[in-house]
Protein backbone atom coordinates (compact mmCIF):
# COMPACT_ATOMS: atom_id res chain seq x y z
CA UNK A 1 0.00 0.00 0.00
CA UNK A 2 1.62 3.18 -0.99
CA UNK A 3 2.07 6.08 1.92
CA UNK A 4 0.34 9.13 1.69
CA UNK A 5 2.58 12.42 2.16
CA UNK A 6 0.02 15.33 3.17
CA UNK A 7 0.99 18.53 1.15
CA UNK A 8 2.97 20.67 3.11
CA UNK A 9 5.31 17.51 3.49
CA UNK A 10 5.71 17.51 -0.92
CA UNK A 11 6.56 21.39 -0.67
CA UNK A 12 9.07 21.16 2.18
CA UNK A 13 11.13 18.42 -0.18
CA UNK A 14 11.01 20.34 -3.16
CA UNK A 15 12.11 23.33 -1.60
CA UNK A 16 15.22 21.41 0.48
CA UNK A 17 15.93 19.86 -3.12
CA UNK A 18 16.01 23.12 -4.58
CA UNK A 19 17.47 24.61 -1.73
CA UNK A 20 20.42 22.40 -1.82
CA UNK A 21 20.95 22.41 -5.83
CA UNK A 22 21.58 26.04 -4.82
CA UNK A 23 23.50 26.15 -2.06
CA UNK A 24 26.00 22.86 -2.93
CA UNK A 25 25.62 23.47 -6.74
CA UNK A 26 24.82 19.77 -7.17
CA UNK A 27 22.69 17.66 -9.67
CA UNK A 28 19.42 17.26 -8.96
CA UNK A 29 19.72 13.27 -8.68
CA UNK A 30 22.11 13.87 -5.35
CA UNK A 31 20.19 16.63 -3.66
CA UNK A 32 16.47 14.51 -4.26
CA UNK A 33 18.87 11.72 -2.86
CA UNK A 34 20.47 13.47 0.04
CA UNK A 35 16.63 14.84 1.27
CA UNK A 36 14.82 11.44 0.40
CA UNK A 37 17.70 10.24 2.79
CA UNK A 38 17.38 12.86 5.67
CA UNK A 39 13.28 12.53 5.28
CA UNK A 40 12.59 8.77 5.22
CA UNK A 41 11.08 9.49 1.39
CA UNK A 42 12.09 7.21 -1.73
CA UNK A 43 14.51 9.73 -3.99
CA UNK A 44 11.86 8.78 -7.43
CA UNK A 45 8.97 9.75 -4.83
CA UNK A 46 10.36 13.19 -4.47
CA UNK A 47 11.17 12.87 -8.42
CA UNK A 48 7.49 12.89 -8.87
CA UNK A 49 6.97 16.10 -7.15
CA UNK A 50 9.32 18.15 -8.93
CA UNK A 51 8.28 20.64 -11.15
CA UNK A 52 8.34 19.88 -14.34
CA UNK A 53 10.63 22.17 -16.60
CA UNK A 54 9.40 25.52 -17.48
CA UNK A 55 6.98 24.95 -14.18
CA UNK A 56 7.17 27.39 -11.58
CA UNK A 57 7.01 25.63 -8.04
CA UNK A 58 4.45 25.92 -6.06
CA UNK A 59 4.63 28.91 -3.77
CA UNK A 60 3.41 28.57 -0.41
CA UNK A 61 5.30 31.52 1.10
CA UNK A 62 7.57 34.16 0.04
CA UNK A 63 9.27 34.05 -3.54
CA UNK A 64 12.63 33.69 -3.38
CA UNK A 65 14.53 37.13 -5.14
CA UNK A 66 15.68 36.45 -8.28
CA UNK A 67 19.86 36.76 -8.15
CA UNK A 68 21.13 39.83 -8.98
CA UNK A 69 23.18 40.09 -12.62
CA UNK A 70 26.16 40.39 -10.49
CA UNK A 71 25.73 37.29 -8.25
CA UNK A 72 24.97 35.34 -11.74
CA UNK A 73 28.56 36.48 -12.73
CA UNK A 74 30.36 35.57 -9.83
CA UNK A 75 28.59 32.40 -10.55
CA UNK A 76 29.18 31.67 -13.30
CA UNK A 77 32.80 32.70 -13.78
CA UNK A 78 33.10 30.40 -11.15
CA UNK A 79 31.55 27.43 -13.15
CA UNK A 80 34.04 28.28 -16.60
CA UNK A 81 36.85 28.51 -13.86
CA UNK A 82 36.43 25.24 -12.79
CA UNK A 83 35.41 23.85 -16.25
CA UNK A 84 39.00 25.01 -17.61
CA UNK A 85 40.65 23.67 -14.97
CA UNK A 86 39.07 19.92 -15.64
CA UNK A 87 39.76 20.68 -18.91
CA UNK A 88 43.67 21.07 -18.30
CA UNK A 89 43.76 17.70 -16.00
CA UNK A 90 41.86 15.63 -18.62
CA UNK A 91 44.29 16.80 -21.42
CA UNK A 92 47.35 16.13 -19.56
CA UNK A 93 45.84 12.74 -18.81
CA UNK A 94 44.94 12.27 -22.32
CA UNK A 95 48.40 12.77 -23.13
CA UNK A 96 49.78 11.28 -20.88
CA UNK A 97 47.30 7.82 -21.77
CA UNK A 98 48.18 8.32 -25.14
CA UNK A 99 52.30 8.66 -24.44
CA UNK A 100 52.02 4.83 -22.58
CA UNK A 101 50.03 3.65 -25.80
CA UNK A 102 52.78 4.31 -28.04
CA UNK A 103 55.58 2.57 -26.24
CA UNK A 104 56.64 -0.56 -27.31
CA UNK A 105 56.35 -3.18 -24.95
CA UNK A 106 58.47 -6.16 -24.52
CA UNK A 107 57.28 -9.81 -24.34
Amino acid sequence: MPKKYDQDLREHAVRMVLDKRAADGCSQRVAMDAVGASLGIAPATIRNWMPRPGEEPAATGAAKPRESLEEENRRLRRELAETRRANEILKKASAFFAAELDRPTTR
